[in-house]
């Protein structure tokens, strides 16, 4: 199996893997598509990318790599659907803002021995073919997550189209890890900038303040005006480590709310995050780690939990080069 993927096909063709698939083609590389609508298919195929009539097509089309980018609730579907006709050698990954779900999908429609999780930490409030960019998705973080039977060859395979086309750095984590962390910086954001438009829908002066509000009210509300559905399944699909992490946000609003009732000192809850809001880079250092012995994947992804990020691979050698993060 080629570790440098000249052929990727892209199952679902909105704004992340039509940005997949656009990027793809702006590098050179061959991209047969494949999605459900038959306008956005028509687009795509204007774009360069060849376009099948069914994700069967898809499936044969002989290429080595097939990112899956359809919403999560359609992923069982998808990958039970690719699983009937897709070839042996070929790596299977994806785009989901959620791990733990779509490993359980793939291993239930027997291609678990091919996966290699991908999520790339980057989106728009906007939908569809249409609103892909081929930067979108350009040096950005990805996260991809493995597990102990993840194939060495596999993970290559997905590592060199992240650090090569996509310019990007890869952290590697288990899918709890990913999970836990994604619920913290997106999933629980996405709520909290969904309760501040129900606040103002819901007010006696909500024409007044949409009149009012300017910046910090529309950064803040940004990413609630996609489609709900979306943010509705992403958030029910990673639900433990969101309701987790809101509980506590309760927690901590409701000693504040108390607080400014009763006069009381709120310095600490502002205070809090002082060590992330004055924090520095850490320096950084780059070396090269020999991966493939037996245990490879715990390594890797412990060090990615530590913050370790690969950034470039070399599948000849065995090896990525990893840049770590230390104090200052």
């Amino acid at each position: 199996m080629s570790q440098h993927a000249q052929h990727v096909a892209v199952v679902g063709l909105g704004l992340i893997g039509g940005s997949v698939a656009q990027t793809l083609v702006a590098d050179g590389r061959r991209v047969t598509g494949w999605d459900p609508d038959a306008s956005t298919r028509e687009l795509a195929g204007a774009a360069c990318v060849e376009v099948v009539a069914t994700l069967e097509e898809l499936a044969a089309s002989g290429a080595p790599l097939v990112v899956v980018a359809v919403p999560l609730r359609a992923v069982r579907a998808t990958v039970e659907g690719l699983a009937a006709s897709l070839p042996a050698s070929t790596v299977l990954t994806d785009v989901a803002s959620v791990k733990g779900p779509v490993r359980d999908a793939v291993q239930a429609a027997g291609l678990g021995d091919r996966y290699v999780g991908a999520h790339p930490m980057a989106g728009t409030e906007h939908s569809g073919f249409a609103a892909a960019d081929p930067d979108l998705l350009r040096e950005v973080r990805w996260a991809v997550t493995l597990d102990e039977t993840t194939n060495l060859d596999a993970f290559f395979t997905v590592a060199e189209m992240i650090t090569g086309p996509f310019a990007s750095v890869v952290h590697p984590l288990t899918d709890d890890v990913h999970d836990e962390a994604v619920a913290l910086v997106s999933h629980v954001p996405h709520v909290v900038a969904t309760e501040l438009l129900n606040l103002v829908v819901g007010s006696p002066v909500s024409e007044v303040a949409q009149g009012l509000a300017a910046g910090s009210f529309r950064d803040g509300t940004r990413v609630a005006r996609t489609t709900p559905r979306r943010t509705q399944a992403m958030v029910t699909d990673n639900a433990g480590w969101v309701a987790a992490a809101l509980r506590l946000a309760a927690r901590d609003l409701e000693v504040l709310a108390s607080q400014l009732e009763e006069g009381a000192q709120v310095d600490e809850f502002f205070d809090r995050a002082d060590p992330i809001r004055g924090a520095a880079a850490p320096d950084r250092s780059t070396r090269s780690l020999q991966v493939g012995a037996d245990g490879w994947q715990t390594d890797l992804t412990e060090r990615g939990r530590q913050g370790a990020q690969v950034v470039a691979v070399d599948p000849g050698a065995a090896s990525v080069e990893l840049s770590e993060g230390r104090a200052g």
